[in-house]
């Protein structure tokens, strides 16, 4: 017997289920989605790291408001705004993946954009049991207020727009792991190739602090080490 749907009732289900997706329909407001995962930024912020003007930047981001993605806060001028649950940042990272299983042009287009570095990859379990036998020098290459919002325990800060300058504050004689936003984040490749250039051994954390938080490891949210 078929299902009953003269009512509609069905069509303004699935009709909002696509409100959703209609949201998610541009590469700039999931590139905010991925900022925001990082943790929380003003507008100005996020236009200024996604590279788009304010307006533009709010119209994105009310778009994500009117969906439920996102949420904000009002600091006397200033609106915050930060993703409305671990839910949305879960959505984003499977979207991803999704993605990458099944469209035949994001391969490609993730290779074109990370390079190569041909740098060893590690995981966060190997991560976290080399961490543990003191072997290794975790790298964080994000911004410094990505770092402030939260990152792996025990890693140091050096934004990779710094990095050259600042590569003998890291031990010459250990290991350093790398890592940034995500899995499919360029700073973390940027850095290993110039520390590989300058003939320091890295490698990288193979996806980043994105999934990190998603796996519910511990995080440091104390100021810069």
């Amino acid at each position: 017997m078929p299902e009953k749907t003269n009512s509609g009732t069905k069509a303004r289900l699935y009709d909002a289920f696509a409100a959703s997706g209609k949201a998610l329909a541009s590469g700039k407001r999931l590139e905010l989605l991925d900022l925001l995962a990082q943790g929380e930024r003003t507008v100005d912020a996020l236009a200024k790291a996604a590279g788009l003007n304010l307006t533009t930047a709010s119209a994105h981001l009310q778009t994500l408001k009117q969906a439920g993605f996102v949420a904000t806060r009002r600091e006397g001028v200033r609106i915050h705004y930060r993703l409305a649950g671990d839910d949305v940042a879960q959505l984003f990272a499977l979207l991803r993946k999704v993605a990458e299983a099944h469209q035949p042009a994001v391969p490609a287009a993730r290779d074109a954009y990370l390079g190569e570095d041909g740098a060893t990859e590690l995981s966060r379990e190997e991560l976290r049991v080399r961490v543990a036998a003191g072997d290794v020098v975790v790298l964080d290459v994000r911004p410094v207020e990505e770092y402030r919002a939260g990152h792996i325990p025990g890693a140091i800060c050096i934004p990779v727009e710094e990095l050259a300058d600042r590569i003998d504050e890291l031990p010459e004689t250990m290991e350093i792991v790398v890592y940034c936003r995500g899995e499919y984040c360029v700073l973390a490749y940027d850095a290993v190739r110039l520390l590989t250039d300058r003939g320091r051994r890295a490698i990288r954390l193979d996806d980043g602090m994105l999934e990190w938080r998603l796996s519910e490891l511990p995080v440091d949210a104390s100021d810069l080490t």
